[in-house]
């Protein structure tokens, strides 16, 4: 259980969530007594550095491809002589018989994402294999029904439909062992597959595959008439449909001459997709994956802000209030993982017994506090709340409420949008004081971070200037979200200081801690002031108005 001296509040999140202000960046944030110092949704950013939403992985079906080739042959084909291939010897094993099942919505979400769910049985081995998006095959003991975790692992493409048989494969199989002067060089597996249509065999066909990819040996095959199989079992079970678009397609290309509602449309298919896909990860504890996460809930939050003079209102609002609490729900892991980070690093910089002392008392809590925020975060995930933001999510992005002043250009729309969201930025800075308070720094980073989420939707079709501008302000909300780290980091330690516990040593070790955040705190308004005019500069250029 967490620990109460952590000031948690004991109010269930979800409802924490709910009585957020429509517009968090519209109150002034300020600190907390707890330990729990992250403030809800839009007000905390501890993650500064977004190279980008989707991490650069090819989310093709083709990944999941076995390192073999597989050719198909007719049904009379015989294994011609291998050996110009370096063959030796072949020795043909017993057939045996391997049945495949696959899961999936009656409508295949699952493959349309490039997703297989399979229940195999074979002679001596039976279980559950899931290919994701994300990497390695998933593997689980046989079941009758879909394991618990994989009905998780698919949520977010299979949403509230369930997971079906839609098709049965049957493989009679030889095992034929090649050998060369050296031994043993590899297998082919001699295959009958027939498409089970209940207890009928709908369509049958025959295939080798070639295990490794032995070249010499693919061409003797392919000189006695084998071809180069280009489809999967599995797309040849599915069908067509299976090859049609996921629910979310992918974003077209939009330039000035579009309207502004083809550029929200791109916007938020973006960014739901990337949300989905980092589903899987965290639910799989990937690295990067509740941050990637969380940044395509903000980016989607914000440009629903942004664009909202486009949009339905209440259509909107009703979206940004779920994603909100997705965010917040993944937020609390990350900003302490982030924290623990940060304070055992600047620990490492007051250093000997010091750092020692300091890290005896931050790291149990906040290990403490992360996994219990991990904990709720994954039951939040499966709850009957998320499900329905799933739907709501891929309903808007498939098709976004859009109102007649979306009908209008790109070119001639979507620069005031811009502008509005940093003028709003500018009139923050410009009551910060190097020595005032903190939290008009928290505002103007706040600000800073939506008039750069505006500038990075618009970007792709507004050019090369708005890019620049994007990237200049990105450089705000890294050195502001730096400053509210060194801001969150000394209201966590005082807490802790404060715990009864705590010996006199050890509090003035983060007393020292203490200081050496609030240093770091002046030096990024110093240098914010010094960063400030360039910003000024690429919005200029950016000729937004």
């Amino acid at each position: 259980m967490p620990d109460p001296s952590l000031g948690e509040d004991p109010t269930p999140p979800d409802t924490r969530a709910a009585d957020l202000p429509d517009d968090p960046a519209d109150e002034v944030m300020m600190p907390p007594e707890g330990l729990e110092v992250m403030p809800p949704v839009d007000v905390v950013s501890v993650d500064h550095a977004e190279p980008s939403v989707e991490p650069p992985q090819d989310y093709d079906s083709e990944e999941f491809a076995d390192p073999v080739r597989r050719l198909r042959v007719h049904g009379l084909f015989r294994l011609p002589d291998l050996s110009d291939a370096g063959v030796t010897d072949v020795q043909r094993g017993e057939p045996q018989t391997l049945e495949r099942t696959y899961f999936d919505t009656e409508d295949l979400r699952l493959a349309r994402w490039g997703v297989t769910l399979q229940r195999e049985t074979a002679a001596d081995e039976a279980g559950w294999v899931l290919h994701l998006p994300d990497g390695d095959p998933v593997c689980a003991a046989y079941s009758d029904e879909v394991p618990e975790h994989f009905l998780e692992l698919t949520l977010a493409f299979a949403r509230s439909a369930s997971l079906v048989p839609v098709a049965t494969v049957r493989t009679q199989r030889t095992v034929l062992t090649l050998a060369g002067e050296q031994g043993q060089i590899g297998q082919i597996l001699d295959d009958t597959v027939s498409l089970l249509d209940g207890d009928d065999i709908a369509a049958r066909f025959r295939e080798v595959e070639v295990r490794p990819a032995l070249p010499a040996v693919l061409r003797v095959l392919r000189s006695v008439g084998a071809v180069v199989e280009q489809q999967s079992t599995a797309d040849v079970a599915f069908g067509p449909l299976a090859h049609e678009p996921c629910d979310v397609p992918e974003p077209v290309d939009v330039d000035r001459a579009d309207s502004a509602g083809a550029a929200v449309t791109a916007h938020m298919r973006r960014h739901a997709r990337a949300l989905l896909l980092q589903d899987v990860r965290v639910r799989r504890d990937l690295p990067d994956s509740v941050h990637q996460m969380r940044v395509a809930a903000r980016r989607l939050r914000s440009g629903l802000k942004v664009f909202e003079p486009l949009l339905d209102y209440e259509w909107a609002e009703a979206l940004r209030t779920e994603l909100g609490w997705i965010a917040g729900e993944l937020g609390v892991s990350r900003d302490t993982e982030v924290l623990q980070a940060r304070i055992d690093e600047h620990a490492d910089e007051i250093g000997g017994e010091y750092a020692r002392m300091i890290r005896a008392v931050v790291d149990p809590a906040l290990n403490e506090q992360w996994r219990d925020a991990r904990e709720h975060a994954l039951s939040a995930m499966v709850g009957q709340r998320y499900r329905a933001f799933l739907d709501q999510l891929v309903d808007a992005a498939a098709r976004p409420m859009l109102n007649e002043a979306a009908n209008g250009t790109a070119e001639d729309v979507l620069p005031g949008l811009v502008d509005k969201a940093y003028r709003k930025l500018a009139k923050e800075v410009k009551l910060l004081e190097i020595n005032g308070p903190s939290e008009p720094w928290h505002e103007a980073r706040i600000r800073a971070k939506k008039a750069r989420y505006a500038a990075e939707a618009v970007a792709p079709v507004l050019g090369e200037d708005v890019k620049k501008f994007g990237k200049a302000l990105a450089q705000v909300t890294e050195l502001l979200g730096d400053h509210q780290d060194a801001w969150v980091a000394q209201n966590t330690l005082k807490v802790l200081a404060q715990r009864p516990e705590v010996d006199g040593m050890s509090g003035f070790s983060l007393g020292l801690l203490h200081q050496f955040e609030f240093e770091q705190e002046m030096f990024n308004r110093n240098d914010f002031v010094e960063l400030w005019p360039s910003i000024k500069h690429a919005h200029k250029k950016a000729q937004l108005t």
